[in-house]
Formats: structure tokens, C-alpha cells, sequence
């Protein structure tokens, strides 16, 4: 078969990047191929980039953003909350201070639960119902954090994907950064603007690790348990410190096989309460059942939280609780900022490590290194 193209036609670039065109091959040839230009177009890329960079805002636009209602800018303030860079904890401070006056008009609710009690699911079916009944509700869901990589799942807008896109609902997802048993250090602060956005209702639920209730406790009105049947002696899953603190048990997925389970549970704990001492409040804690997964009960503890409400307004121990809260987290963030400015501390850094190496090769006592320390940081902040 002739060949299509003359040698003369063909150049030694031919042979080399198409050696079928070599002329000792009978065919056909191929031509040398052209550069292909960039995948991406860089000038459109960085005009659109451009073009959607964020607005950096005042604080007084941030504050009118939140109180428009504006979750967009909430979300941005919020992250000011949690992040740590100096710069955007005194912008943060700016934002709370002005949407202070509009914040406390809110009934703040912590939930809390052994793992496994399905708090995700209580919180979407109680969530729900509650949004259907009129309240704007938001939810802050403490995600724990890895002690290693400091980072989180941050998933329950993921399980939550019925009130994730309720218009009346705002879930905000927040890693505990491994501070006080999961806690996150902000979650107070993200109260009062999510109260100033018109957020009537504030649930919060914490990882269930024991010492995050405490935190959690210190922060709302209401303090729910919620517990479940069939997992061993119902009365062992939670200690006793934690009953205390609870205004309401809860015993989910009550459903199916487990309805009497769960009824039986009920009882034994409705029992247990009576041998607790009264409550400050004057309230007397109920115990509930419900299936998350049906949506049943969910009436019953909504109607038991507006008896606890009406309660404590009427006797002033809502307002007392709210003053007592406010004292405790003054002297929270002062213990939190000295903490902070220790370790923050030049000086310390300076000599911390060696320190450390001391006292983990036994020829120092950390009660020493400790006094070497704290000797040294108030040595520093002396000549400031």
C-alpha cells in the first residue's frame, strides 16, 4: 500500500516522536501533535476568586448581620468565637459586647446521655416538634475532639438531615478542643449571639463523658438526662452526681419490645428520685419516655419543660440561676486567660521544656519545676 505522505514531507522531529512514519513502514503516517493549552483559565480564576472574597466586616455590621437573622454572618462569628488567633478574639469580644443587650431571651436546654441513648436522633424528633409548635430553635452539638490531631467529624448535620434544613433550625456543630471533658470554651458566648440572631430555644448536647455535664449544667436553664433501657442495671448507667443535676429523665426508644423495658426502667427511676434531697428550684425532676425514632412523647416532655419554666420564673430562681451562671463564667474566662498568658509566656517557653525533661528523668520534683515556673512568669509580668 502506498504511502500517503512523500518522504520528502517527513522531518527527523516525525521519526522521533512518531516512528511510524519512519520510511521503512508502509502505512499511513501520523502528524506531529499540537501543545494543549492550560486545563484551567488562570485570568478567569482569579477574577472569579476575586470577585467572591469574603468582606471582611465591622462589628457593628456583624451585629446587625445576626440580628437580621442572617445565618451566613452568624456562622462567620461564630468561627471569630472559636478560633484562637488573637486578632479575631478581640473582634470576637467587639461582636458579643454589642449583641449583648439583645441576648437572655432565650430557655437554653443541655442534653446529655450515655453513648448509644441516640441524643442526635431525641434532638432531631424533639427538635422538629418544637420548630412545628412556632420556636426558632438552635442547636449546638458538642463534636469531641482527637487529643492528637485536635480534630473533629463535626457529623450531626449529617444525622440531623430532617432539622439540618428546617428554615426555623440552625445546627452548629463545634469541636470540643479537648477542653473540660469536651466542652467547647465557646459555647456560652455562641449562646447570647445565637439568642441576639432570635433564637428562642437553645439546645446543647454534650459527648456524654462525664465532666462535660458539669460545664454544661453551669449554662442552661434546663437539664435533661436521657438515658435508655436494656443495657445492664438501668440505675448503674448513670452516677448518682449526674441525677442530681438532671430536671427531667428521659428514657428513649421506647418502642417495639422495648416499650415494657422501658417502662419498667421509668418506674425504678422515678424511685431513685425520691431518695435525692429537694432541688433549690423547688422542682420536682420527672421521668419521661419516648421513641425518637416514632416521634412519641415528645408532647409530654415539651409540656414537662414549660411546667419547669413556669416554676421557676413564678419563685425567681430562673433569674437567681442566670445572675449565679453569669459570676461563675467571669471567673472561668479569668482562669482560662491566666492559663493562657502562662503558656503563652516567652520566658516559660524558654525553659519549659528543659524542665520537663528534668522531671520526667527523676531529678526534679514537679512540684519544684512547677515553683521554678511560676517564679520565672511572675517574675516577667513584675517588670511589664
Amino acid at each position: 500500500m502506498p504511502c500517503l505522505y512523500s518522504q520528502t514531507q517527513m522531518t527527523k522531529s516525525d521519526h522521533v516522536h512518531h516512528p511510524e512514519n519512519d520510511p521503512s513502514f508502509i502505512g499511513l503516517s501520523v502528524n506531529k501533535g499540537i501543545e494543549h493549552p492550560e486545563a484551567v483559565n488562570t485570568d478567569s480564576v482569579n477574577r472569579f476568586l476575586k470577585k467572591n472574597k469574603k468582606k471582611e466586616l465591622t462589628s457593628e455590621q456583624y451585629c446587625e448581620g445576626i440580628l437580621q437573622g442572617n445565618r451566613t454572618i452568624l456562622s462567620r462569628a461564630v468561627t471569630l468565637i472559636e478560633s484562637n488567633k488573637p486578632e479575631h478574639q478581640v473582634m470576637a469580644q467587639k461582636i458579643i459586647g454589642h449583641c449583648l443587650p439583645y441576648s437572655g431571651k432565650s430557655i437554653r436546654i443541655g442534653i446529655t446521655g450515655v453513648p448509644g441513648s441516640g441524643k442526635s436522633t431525641f434532638i432531631e424528633s424533639f427538635g422538629s416538634h418544637l420548630t412545628s409548635n412556632g420556636k426558632k430553635l438552635a442547636v449546638l452539638a458538642i463534636d469531641p475532639s482527637s487529643e492528637r490531631s485536635k480534630g473533629s467529624i463535626l457529623g450531626d448535620k449529617t444525622r440531623m438531615e430532617a432539622l439540618s434544613t428546617d428554615p426555623n433550625a440552625y445546627i452548629r456543630p463545634s469541636p470540643s478542643s479537648g477542653s473540660l471533658g469536651g466542652v467547647a470554651r465557646k459555647t456560652r458566648e455562641t449562646i447570647l449571639l445565637c439568642e441576639a440572631a432570635g433564637y428562642d430555644t437553645i439546645l446543647i448536647e454534650t459527648v456524654g463523658v462525664g465532666q462535660s455535664e458539669t460545664a454544661v449544667h453551669s449554662m442552661v436553664d434546663f437539664f435533661l438526662l436521657l438515658q435508655i433501657s436494656g443495657a445492664g442495671d438501668d440505675l448503674q448507667g448513670i452516677k448518682r452526681g449526674i441525677m442530681e443535676m438532671a430536671d427531667a429523665i428521659v428514657i428513649n426508644k421506647a418502642d417495639g419490645d422495648n416499650l415494657h423495658r422501658a417502662n419498667a426502667a421509668a418506674t425504678l427511676y422515678r424511685n431513685a428520685l425520691h431518695l435525692f434531697p429537694p432541688s433549690f428550684s423547688g422542682w420536682i425532676p420527672q421521668v419521661k419516655v419516648c421513641s425518637s425514632l416514632r416521634n412519641t412523647g415528645m408532647s409530654e416532655i415539651a409540656g414537662s419543660i414549660d411546667e419547669y419554666f413556669d416554676l421557676v420564673k413564678k419563685n425567681g430562681f430562673f433569674e437567681e440561676r442566670r445572675s449565679s451562671q453569669a459570676r461563675f463564667w467571669m471567673f472561668e474566662t479569668i482562669d482560662a486567660h491566666l492559663k493562657d498568658s502562662f503558656y503563652q509566656n516567652k520566658q516559660v517557653r524558654n525553659i519549659i521544656a528543659a524542665l520537663e525533661k528534668n522531671v520526667s528523668d527523676d531529678k526534679l520534683s514537679p512540684f519544684v519545676a512547677a515553683q521554678l515556673l511560676l517564679k520565672k512568669y511572675y517574675n516577667t509580668i513584675g517588670k511589664l
